[in-house]
């Protein structure tokens, strides 16, 4: 983006500065020259295009870490750029793509593909995560020195877990040396392997089998002692529960590297939005009970809990059109992460500037990012949002090529209404 942006009368919040004031931001080449009331001082550089944003919020580009796209071998679900326009429409600039993909992102040239597509076709930063273990099979580690290389920011095994204790404990040692982050999902093999919701009084009414909370307990547990037997950066990617929040205090208590996130459908919903068997709301982890979500979102407010995603999962009709226990886990989120997001702040639960560090500068700090602050000298990624705009979520206006939102028809506060990449408009209401 070449020339000169100004943008006036702002709130801007920048979690990376602890910044919250009105002012300007002023944009050149892509770069951000300055950032707050102190901007407003320097004037407008000549040839400049300004823009009056009274009212608006502006706040660090958001960046998602977990994001399913279905490119390779899935683009009817969704492609690289179709999830790049969702994500700019939601306000996120940056997202991590997780290598379940057919193939598999196990190797270079896999996760060269992706760094070409994004830069031919995607409307925002995308930084492909590397798979754990060849064919995410949880036996065998891939070539860590090499993909981390080739531009991988994490390695994950994606929606599965690693079961073998020894090769996650070889895995985290090995990544340590590079400085990277292993981030999985917690869940045991065989605890609630046929479970498809929470265990418990609304699951035996709707006939269903549970998932016990040992599921995702136990798991953690030993990926904790893991990473504090190794000292290496573990990231757990998406807990549910109250005591995950309490097993990840303790270990970092004890010194263990460890960060965590949380989907915001756990943080938004609970096993009641099931309702008769709605299975845009089966996801994996279970939705959790009200009390949990509660917890999980006082976690977030206190830092116990680092990051939100939106854990966007592109699935089609054919996948979820089908009785609630046969249907696939996952829903799509990237349009809608920021307004569910903001039902935390309207409701009192969550300060602005503790949400957008858990969308933005968090995230980008754990993985590495060049990403997630409005610093003078940083990349121009920036999301303009506008709190009290009121709107519904239609089918019809979903951008993202699969439709399986559990926020279909909700009403929401706040929306993203510019969002800027390296200083270029890349949506705008």
């Amino acid at each position: 983006m070449t020339g000169t942006l100004v943008l006036k009368n702002l709130r801007i919040i920048d979690p990376s500065r602890n910044l919250d004031e009105t002012g300007t931001i002023i944009i050149e080449n892509g770069i951000i020259l300055a950032a707050g009331k102190t901007a407003q001082n320097e004037g407008v550089p000549d040839g400049a295009t300004v823009k009056d944003c009274s009212g608006l919020l502006a706040v660090p580009g958001l960046v998602d870490a977990r994001v399913f796209v279905g490119e390779p071998g899935g683009e009817y679900r969704e492609t690289i750029e179709s999830a790049s326009r969702a994500a700019a429409s939601g306000g996120v600039t940056s997202i991590i793509t997780m290598p379940d993909t057919d193939p598999v992102i196990d190797d270079i040239a896999l996760v060269q593909f992706v760094q070409k597509t994004a830069r031919d076709k995607a409307l925002v930063n995308v930084y492909p995560a590397a798979a754990l273990t060849k064919h995410l099979d949880g036996e065998e580690m891939t070539e860590f020195g090499l993909l981390r290389e080739a531009g991988a920011v994490c390695f994950t095994n994606g929606r599965r877990p690693v079961h073998d204790t020894l090769v996650l404990r070889r895995a985290m040692t090995y990544a340590r040396e590079f400085g990277a982050v292993i981030a999985l999902e917690t869940r045991d093999k065989y605890l609630g392997a046929g479970g498809v919701m929470n265990e418990g009084l609304l699951a035996s009414w709707l006939g269903l089998p549970g998932v016990p909370r040992e599921a995702e307990i136990i798991p953690l547990e030993r990926d904790l002692r893991i990473a504090a037997l190794t000292r290496g950066a573990y990231h757990a990617a998406k807990i549910s529960l109250p005591e995950s929040v309490e097993a990840i205090a303790a270990a970092r208590k004890r010194g263990a590297n460890v960060t965590c996130g949380i989907s915001i459908n756990h943080l938004t919903l609970n096993e009641n939005d099931i309702g008769e068997y709605r299975t845009f709301f089966k996801l994996s982890p279970p939705l959790r009970g009200e009390d949990d979500r509660m917890a999980m979102v006082q976690a977030l407010s206190d830092g116990d809990i680092d990051i939100i995603v939106s854990s966007h999962d592109p699935q089609d009709v054919d996948t979820k059109r089908l009785p609630f226990a046969d249907a696939a886990d996952g829903a799509i989120g990237l349009e809608t992460m920021l307004a569910a997001a903001l039902r935390l702040y309207h409701s009192g639960q969550v300060s602005l500037m503790r949400l957008f560090d858990a969308l933005s500068s968090r995230p980008a700090r754990i993985f590495g990012l060049d990403a997630g602050t409005l610093a003078p000298g940083a990349k121009a990624d920036i999301t303009v949002i506008d709190l009290d705009e009121p709107w519904i979520v239609s089918k019809e206006t979903i951008v993202s090529r699969s439709k399986n939102t559990p926020f279909e028809n909700a009403r929401f506060t706040g929306r993203a209404v510019q969002t800027y990449v390296a200083g270029k408009l890349v949506h705008s209401l």
